[in-house]
């Protein structure tokens, strides 16, 4: 009895090691890789890409009947949550991992961690490489013990270069009505300077009465953006502003050329342009717009002044509120200096929003990112707006449909998360968001 008992700890013992050694020894040459790629091939042998794709590889219980069907959903949220396969491509790419991702992941693999889908040891591995991969892809003028903070300060200065003489002709240019068909509306309609450069309204109007499909989002900080508009088409500042004089439902010009023809014709702007370009096109003259827009940034706030260390710039409640807006999972696509406009992300992540709004008073685009690359994966999937002044900027979302922050809060809580915000919680994160 003795002897057969000692047989099956014997097996049992070379049954261990048969898979622990191996894993040890593949542990410990991994070990000496590059933080990158022992990161990379935790993500792999961990099989994440499984549901974290947009073309995911289903195991082989997908078969099991009664299965197909749950395995699909998870793989179809695990994809709307993250879609790591497009955010580990990025690393191949000039610009990297988006600051989103970054922290997309860092959160993903802390709920990896709590499920015990991951060791501990391979969690430490995939954190240590996020912050040194955020450190030195995303350095920022934060305090020390704010350094790896989701958002950052505002520079003193915009990181793309300003040419004064530009940004002097493209202020002078966002306020000319000579951009619309009938010369009644200018950029700056739209985007009223004195009112933080929005509009206040659902959708704007366009010339002759035409109504506009989306709700004119702030130019403030606009140049911390990924892209520009909602549906991301513009990457650029000047694409940008080449769109609305040309959008029948907005400024409603045939061409650019229409618009030339008006400029050529006022013998002292030319005198004036000349200066600083040869010619008029459509090319020169949103150039010289996006170097006035370059130039739209907020640096000095009150929560810029806390991230930089001063600890009583902002109230207790705020301080409280952006721990809650932290633990809520806000700051996941919200970073960076604009507090957003860094990723694009659905609207309705955990909750159908579009459902329960029913149909707007106005006509609007919910295609989102759609638009642009006929993706099925990129419905509603919107730019994230950037949330700096964003007390002043109301009303919100895409399609302008909530007039309150309050309510905002509540809804982003709820249609994302699927966290119902208590009151006292909602007034603190709005205490927070008025500090940016």
């Amino acid at each position: 009895m003795k002897s057969k008992y000692l047989t099956i700890c014997a097996i049992a013992l070379a049954l261990v090691a048969a898979v622990l050694i191996p894993k040890i020894i593949k542990n410990h040459r991994n070990s000496k890789l590059p933080l990158q790629e022992q990161a990379l091939i935790v993500f792999s042998e961990g099989n994440c890409l499984r549901c974290h794709s947009q073309a995911p590889v289903h195991p082989w219980y997908h078969s099991v009947p009664g299965l197909a069907d749950k395995v699909e959903k998870a793989a179809k949220e695990g994809v709307r949550a993250i879609d790591l396969e497009s955010s580990l491509a990025q690393l191949n790419t000039p610009k990297g991992m988006s600051l989103p991702d970054v922290i997309r992941i860092e959160n993903a693999v802390k709920h990896m961690q709590t499920r015990a889908v991951l060791t501990n040891r391979e969690v430490d591995k995939i954190k240590e490489w996020m912050r040194d991969y955020r450190q030195s892809r995303y350095p920022n003028s934060n305090a020390d013990h704010f350094k790896n903070e989701a958002i950052h300060v505002i520079p003193d200065v915009s990181p793309l270069p300003v040419d004064t003489a530009k940004a002097k002709l493209g202020k002078a240019l966002f306020l000319d009505t000579r951009f619309s068909a009938d010369n009644s509306l200018s950029c700056a309609s739209c985007h009223l300077p004195e009112e933080h450069f929005v509009d206040h309204e659902q959708v704007s109007d366009g010339v002759a009465g035409a109504v506009g499909t989306v709700n004119a989002p702030t130019v403030l900080n606009s140049v911390f953006n990924f892209v520009q508009f909602w549906d991301g088409r513009a990457v650029t500042l000047a694409e940008q502003a080449a769109g609305p004089p040309v959008n029948p439902v907005e400024m409603a010009c045939k061409s650019f050329d229409e618009i030339v023809e008006k400029f050529v014709r006022d013998k002292e702007f030319m005198k004036a342009f000349g200066k600083v370009y040869s010619e008029v096109t459509e090319a020169t003259l949103t150039d010289a717009i996006e170097h006035y827009e370059r130039s739209l940034i907020t640096p000095g706030g009150p929560f810029d002044s806390y991230l930089k260390g001063n600890a009583l710039a902002i109230s207790p409640e705020a301080i409280e509120g952006y721990a809650l807006f932290k633990d809520n999972n806000c700051a996941g696509c919200h970073s960076g200096p604009n507090a957003g406009g860094l990723s694009f992300e659905y609207m309705g992540l955990k909750h159908d929003y579009f459902a329960d709004r029913g149909e707007c008073a106005e006509v609007v685009d919910d295609n989102g990112h759609f638009n642009v690359t006929g993706n099925p994966y990129d419905l509603h999937r919107f730019k994230v707006p950037g949330l700096r002044n964003v007390a002043y900027t109301q009303p919100y979302f895409h399609d302008g449909n909530v007039v309150s922050l309050e309510q905002a809060v509540k809804d982003m809580a709820w249609y994302q998360y699927g966290v119902k915000l208590s009151g006292e919680e909602c007034a603190k994160i709005c205490a927070f968001l008025e500090t940016l």
